[in-house]
């Protein structure tokens, strides 16, 4: 295939999905401190909401690693409550038990060692109200960033138009799930241009895709590369963010 044209980057970054979550719990401390042992360019975790609204480190749907908590949401506690519940027990026995990690505290660790990547988890159960504080909580504690030092995403796209309205000219990608296809990209890149890029399922990104994005002078980001051929396809394209949970493998396989 022809070299990608309008490339962000000359060559692929790096970046740990949720620290390193195959030698630490993820987004947590010390998964994040094990990523940065390796030289990775950038570490990409996930933020929501506490009950009482305070911006916290957690992907999942349901705080369903810790026991008995299965059926709860993040936001059904306070932080007070979260920050006495161990999110690491689940890991392994040799696991040290660590509290939920504060955004806050994720900025001040790591801004200044790595690029970030923090999507914004915004779900269908919360009311558009909270969605729209954990945006301005977000951009609020990134403050001013560099070029695309710090990067936005998530898969609700009204969240990312109202982040844009409310901070102008913010990098921000927009996810996309496994049955959205290039006609998507096309039309939502068209009625909203200010969007950074794309962030893709390996699966989905091909030829056309890169081609889409590259010629609009758009970002492209995948998830989750793991396997040498998915890392490889990534690399083969020209992707400018590749995330993968063995960051470790990612690094060999691009600098070799």
């Amino acid at each position: 295939m022809n070299t990608p044209v309008n490339r962000l980057h000359n060559h692929s970054l790096i970046y740990a999905h949720r620290g390193a979550n195959k030698e630490a719990p993820e987004n947590t401390r010390s998964a994040f401190e094990r990523a940065l042992q390796y030289p990775i360019d950038g570490i990409e975790t996930d933020v929501q909401l506490s009950k009482d609204e305070v911006p916290v480190l957690w992907h999942d749907r349901f705080l369903s690693k810790i026991p008995g908590l299965e059926k709860f949401h993040i936001d059904d506690f306070n932080y007070s409550q979260l920050s006495v519940m161990d999110f690491a027990g689940h890991f392994g026995k040799n696991s040290n038990a660590e509290g939920i990690m504060l955004l806050q505290e994720f900025l001040a660790s790591c801004r200044s060692r790595c690029r970030l990547l923090i999507e914004i988890k915004n779900r269908e159960w919360e009311l558009r109200d909270r969605h729209e504080i954990k945006v301005r909580q977000t951009l609020e504690m990134v403050g001013t960033t560099h070029a695309d030092q710090i990067i936005v995403s998530s898969f609700d796209l009204p969240s990312l138009i109202y982040a844009q309205e409310y901070r102008p000219g913010f990098p921000l990608v927009y996810n996309f799930e496994t049955d959205q296809t290039l006609a998507d990209a096309e039309s939502v890149l068209q009625s909203q241009p200010f969007l950074h890029g794309l962030c893709l399922p390996i699966d989905s990104l091909d030829e056309s895709f890169a081609r889409l994005l590259r010629g609009l002078g758009k970002s492209i980001a995948v998830y989750t590369c793991n396997s040498d051929e998915e890392i490889n396809k990534a690399l083969r394209l020209g992707v400018d963010i590749l995330i993968s949970d063995v960051p470790q493998k990612a690094l060999q396989l691009r600098d070799k």
